[in-house]
């Protein structure tokens, strides 16, 4: 019998769908990566899980440790999914214009949410950013994401849509078009065509 051993193993291999009637008039086959398959609904589960294995793997987040980083949500909760199954705890540091929804569904996963100024700069002492790193800096066995900054962001972009997109597809002349969610995510993408580009 098939079956994933934990929530984690269900994140990836999402679904290529294709678009039918926004397409009607094209020549070509249009497909959709449909992420929100992914158990956090969100391509973000793919970085989240990828940046923690690798903090694991090199030491910076401990057994028992706090994960800590800014977020507008989605990060958070494929953060918090992998915090739960690995028995860490979380806290995320959000904006003031984000839902409360998204405050309320994080801290229905464990989390620990602190809220924000917008309006501020991001150097200014009481902006996220700024409040994610004062708060690693004073949790003892705590780790900071940063995932802006992560290179294991990009990582993840470059194993997961290489495996599934590329490898199950090389011999096809096909567009990629994205949504820019973030500098990380994209620069991982043009790795995956760049290195396809020279094998091929």
């Amino acid at each position: 019998m098939e079956y994933a051993k934990n929530i984690l193993e269900t994140i990836g291999n999402t679904p290529l769908i294709k678009i039918n009637k926004l397409t009607e008039e094209l020549p070509c086959l249009v497909l959709a990566k449909y992420e929100t398959f992914n158990p956090g609904n969100s391509v973000k589960d793919r970085m989240a899980l990828k940046m923690i294995e690798d903090a694991e793997a090199n030491g910076r987040l401990k057994p028992g440790g706090t994960i800590i980083e800014g977020t507008s949500g989605n990060t958070g909760m494929g953060l918090a999914l992998a915090a739960i199954v690995k028995g860490y705890k979380c806290i995320f540091v959000l904006a003031d214009k984000q839902s409360k929804e998204k405050c309320d569904i994080l801290k229905a996963v464990g989390a620990e949410v602190v809220v924000c100024p917008t309006a501020v700069e991001p150097t200014d002492p009481r902006s996220y950013y700024s409040v994610s790193k004062r708060l690693a800096e004073e949790t003892p066995n705590s780790w900071y994401v940063n995932q802006y900054d992560n290179p294991s962001n990009a990582k993840a972009t470059l194993r997961k849509y290489r495996t599934r997109n590329l490898e199950t597809n090389r011999r096809e002349n096909y567009t990629f078009c994205c949504w820019c969610w973030n500098r990380r995510n994209n620069f991982g993408c043009r790795q995956v065509f760049k290195r396809t580009k020279s094998e091929h």
